[in-house]
């Protein structure tokens, strides 16, 4: 599968994640949530963000548990709770939010 933003071809899997991590930008960011039907916001951002750094230090993406746990620590325990990242991310936080920012489909994610 592809993608086309802005005028250049982003390559995908069949489920839409990126195959190709450094290609990702905001732009294609919000083509994927779109996609995933969610409206970015600034706490959106904040776990994008967060992820990408987390994949950057791990080289993995978190399954949900470790997600949420890994946000309470950095941003606070209103934040690092599975009711919060499902209102951000109703169709699973790790999985959606991960394709949006552009890391591999969570391991453990169905």
């Amino acid at each position: 599968m592809a993608l086309e933003v802005n005028g250049k071809t982003y390559e995908t899997d069949e489920e839409g994640y990126l195959l190709n991590l450094s290609e990702w930008d905001e732009d294609i960011a919000k083509v994927l949530a779109e996609s995933e039907k969610v409206e970015m916001s600034e706490n959106h951002w904040e776990v994008v963000n967060f992820l990408r750094e987390y994949y950057n230090d791990y080289q993995i993406a978190p399954a949900v548990r470790v997600l949420t746990k890994a946000i309470g620590k950095k941003l606070g325990a209103e934040k690092g709770n599975s009711k919060y990242l499902y209102e951000l991310f109703p169709y699973g936080p790790a999985k959606q939010a991960c394709k949006i920012a552009g890391l591999p489909k969570p391991t453990g994610c169905i």
